[in-house]
Formats: structure tokens, C-alpha cells, sequence
């Protein structure tokens, strides 16, 4: 069984170092997540940072596109489809995220796990070493492990920064002197504890205990549902191998426990489907090489559905599948349109509050307006604001030409309409923001006025 060893209460596991295709598969997936996530944060695109969450500022980016606390619905929706993909994915490949793309499991065992190898050894010279004497060894051993453990969580720390309050203004704070970033020094030194600590000290807690995803699982999984499992019909009864390479028993498992060694949460999968499992496929890699070595076929533990252990239906995705995928398509498709559709200057137009409409000499009647300009780019951007009707004008109060990047205008202005072309009490009056002879948005409101006057 899996090598533990209990510190102040603290249960450590030591799982032995996985090897095979599955785990050189997650390799090359988790180095390409962990170039991502260190990359974007200092890559720009149309002049802005490639992907920015600065919620201090209300500032979002996604590849070139800004953000703005009035898109909040688009964020709102991002996140709806978010969870509909989380729920359709697990639904039908179980707790795979966790194991494959989850920046806590890719950290922990792509970087800091493997640097607890090349230090320290395998799972068992880590024991011996943890359940020995501070001597020299130790001592040099644990001092190295943990230094690397803080510069790396320090580094984890300054990107997830970089990532709410900008690469720039990170860079001012690590380049300046830090009586003049005394906030953002103490931010940096906070992240670099919390993750030193989650990867150094609580590790796999995070995913058995704290994560609320892996509560979930139980509640979305069904017996159709793919998840790393131990084919129970083959593998039963287990027995020892004899020296003529046969089992005692029947079962296709040797009872090596390879499969309970490797894996990071220190389960044993032969006892079925658990909460703590991440699906990281390394006890399929563990049992697959001892399959090869005693003649057997492989995938003695693979991925598999319920239906066929028990009764040996083959695999088929259910309805429950096809019904979220087409909700994920609907949602996806609706967000796309707004997407598509949003303008570059958002404009909201107000009648003024508590005004009637006024005769603006004997053959013209106006209404009072406010009218908010929002400029959801990084450039500032010389307009027009003007009524899409030639029979109207505008008489400004307040006036402005220049939308500021990032920024807001704020006009205040009569529109003034000919007494021939009322028609009706209440119109639709609609106006337009032109900069370089382009449309850049429109917006519509009420225009009153008696017929007649």
C-alpha cells in the first residue's frame, strides 16, 4: 500500500513517481497550460494585455477585447456557460478536469511534486528521509526543496497579480522601490505564503476536502458516465503470481497495489468509484506495465462506465449528454450574437428629468436630453453625436468631441424638431455617434410634443 507518514497531525502521502504514456500525455498538456498561464499576462494584442481580470478597476480583457462594468451581463453569461461545460463534461468523462487541467493538480504534480523527486528520490527514500535524523543530508535537502518550493510560489503569486492588476503596474512594483508600492509589495508576499502553503503542506487536501467541484461529482455522474475504473468481472478474485507465471487465482490483478502507490490522493481504486479519485490516469500506466510484464491484456483499469463493469454493456452516451450539449450550443450561440453585436461606444440617452417640451420660437419645438458616452477601447476617439433624422438639430448645452479611452462623455443638449413633422404626442427619436464617417453606435429614445403646436 501507499507510504504515509503522520507530522502533527498531518497525514503526508508519499506516492511513488508515475511513468507511461497517459502521464507523458498529461506532461505535454500541463507544460502547454503552464506556458499559457505564464505567458498571457505579458503578451499584448491591439495594445492591451492579452487576458487582464482587474476587478479593483472593473477592467476586463479577452484577446483584444475590452470589457466594461456595463458588459456585466456578457460576464454573467460567460460564467453560465462555464458551469454548463464543467456539468456536460463531467457528465461524460467523470473528474477528468482535475486530473488534466486543473491548475492546482498541474502544479502540484508537474512542478512541485517533481521537484520533491529529483531532490529527495521516490516515494521511498522520501519516507526514509522525512522519518530520519536532521542530520547534513536533511537538513541540505529540506533547505534546497523549500527555497525552490518559494521562489516558484513566488513567481505563481506575482502572475496571478499580473493577471488582476496588470503586468504593467506589477512591473512598476517589482522595479521601484517598495516604499512607493508598500500595498502591492504586502499583496505579493501574501500570494507567495498562501500557495507556498497549498503546495507545500496541504496539497492533495485541496482536492479531496476544500474543492466544492469534486462534491459535485457524485451528484452528476451516472452509471453512463466514463471515469477511471477497475474492471471488477476481470481483476477478481486477485492472487500472487507463482514462479510459473501464474496466477493462484482466477483474476486477471496480482495484488501488486502499484495502482494505490501512484496515486496522489491515496486511494484504492479496486474499492470503486470515490469522491477523492482525480481521474489523473496514473494507476492505469501502474497497472498497464504489469500487465505487459505477466502476459496479461492491458487496461485491467481504464476508462469505463458503470453499465459495463456490471453488466458489460458497451459504451453510449446517454440522453442527459446530448440535452446539456444542446443547451452549451444554445447558450453558446446567444453569447456569440452579443458578442458579435456589441458596439465598440456604448451610448445611453435620457430625457432630462421633471422637463416638458418647449416651443423654440413659432414653428419649433424641443426636448431636453442627457446622453452618457462609454468607450469600451484603449484609444481615444474623436466623434460626432448627431440625430439620424436631417429634419431634426441638436442645440448642445454641454458638448464634447473626444471620447477618452477607457472613458466616459457626458452630454446635455435640446433636440429641436420642426412643428410640421409632429405627428403624434409621443415619437422615437433616434441618435448616432459617427467618428470617421463610421456609425460607431446608436441610440433610441422618446421625443414629445403636442401636434399642431
Amino acid at each position: 500500500m501507499q507510504q504515509q507518514s503522520k507530522t502533527k497531525g498531518r497525514t503526508f502521502l508519499y506516492p511513488k513517481k508515475p511513468s507511461g504514456r497517459l502521464y507523458n500525455y498529461r506532461k505535454w498538456v500541463g507544460f502547454a497550460l503552464l506556458s499559457a498561464l505564464f505567458l498571457f499576462p505579458f503578451v499584448e494584442f491591439n495594445g492591451e494585455q492579452l487576458v487582464l481580470l482587474n476587478f479593483l478597476e472593473r477592467k476586463f480583457v479577452f484577446f483584444g477585447l475590452n470589457f466594461t462594468p456595463q458588459d456585466f451581463y456578457l460576464f454573467a453569461l460567460a460564467m453560465l456557460i462555464f458551469i454548463v461545460f464543467i456539468v456536460s463534461f463531467t457528465v461524460v468523462l467523470g473528474r477528468l478536469w482535475c486530473g488534466w487541467l486543473c491548475p492546482q493538480t498541474i502544479f502540484m504534480e508537474m512542478v512541485f511534486r517533481r521537484i520533491e523527486y529529483w531532490i529527495e528520490g521516490d516515494a521511498n527514500k522520501q519516507r526514509k528521509l522525512d522519518a530520519g535524523p536532521w542530520n547534513a543530508e536533511k537538513v541540505f535537502k529540506k533547505t534546497i526543496k523549500h527555497l525552490i518550493f518559494i521562489v516558484i510560489s513566488f513567481a505563481i503569486a506575482n502572475t496571478f497579480l499580473a493577471y488582476i492588476i496588470g503586468s504593467d503596474v506589477l512591473i512598476k512594483i517589482v522595479t521601484e522601490p517598495i516604499r512607493l508600492h508598500i500595498s502591492g509589495f504586502a499583496s505579493i508576499c501574501f500570494f507567495t505564503f498562501i500557495f507556498y502553503l497549498v503546495f507545500a503542506y496541504v496539497r492533495e487536501i485541496v482536492c479531496t476536502v476544500i474543492c466544492p467541484y469534486g462534491r459535485l461529482q457524485g451528484v452528476l455522474l451516472d452509471s453512463q458516465s466514463l471515469v477511471v475504473a477497475y474492471d471488477v468481472t476481470r481483476g477478481e478474485p486477485r492472487g500472487k503470481i507463482q514462479k510459473q507465471n501464474e496466477a493462484i487465482k482466477s483474476g486477471d490483478c496480482v495484488d501488486c497495489t502499484l495502482c494505490v502507490q501512484v496515486c496522489p490522493t491515496g486511494i484504492d481504486i479496486r474499492k470503486g468509484t470515490q469522491l477523492e479519485c482525480v481521474n489523473c490516469t496514473a494507476c492505469i500506466d501502474a497497472c498497464n506495465e504489469v500487465m505487459v510484464k505477466i502476459g496479461k491484456p492491458k487496461n485491467l483499469i481504464g476508462f469505463y462506465n458503470q453499465d459495463f463493469i456490471s453488466e458489460r454493456k458497451p459504451y453510449k452516451i446517454g440522453i442527459k449528454p446530448y440535452a446539456y450539449a444542446a443547451v452549451l450550443i444554445a447558450v453558446l450561440i446567444v453569447f456569440s450574437s452579443l458578442i458579435y453585436k456589441r458596439e465598440a461606444v456604448q451610448t445611453t440617452v435620457l430625457r432630462a428629468s421633471g422637463t416638458l417640451y418647449q416651443a423654440k420660437g413659432p414653428n419649433k419645438t424641443s426636448n431636453l436630453y442627457n446622453a452618457e458616452l462609454t468607450n469600451k477601447t484603449n484609444k481615444n476617439i474623436k466623434f460626432s453625436f448627431k440625430p439620424q433624422s436631417d429634419e431634426d438639430e441638436i442645440d448642445f448645452i454641454q458638448h464634447a468631441q473626444i471620447l477618452p479611452k477607457e472613458g466616459t462623455a457626458h452630454l446635455t443638449f435640446f433636440l429641436v424638431r420642426k412643428n410640421n413633422a409632429i405627428k403624434r404626442y409621443k415619437t422615437d427619436v433616434v441618435f448616432e455617434v459617427v467618428s470617421e464617417r463610421k456609425v460607431l453606435s446608436t441610440a433610441k429614445t422618446s421625443f414629445f410634443a403636442q401636434p399642431g403646436e
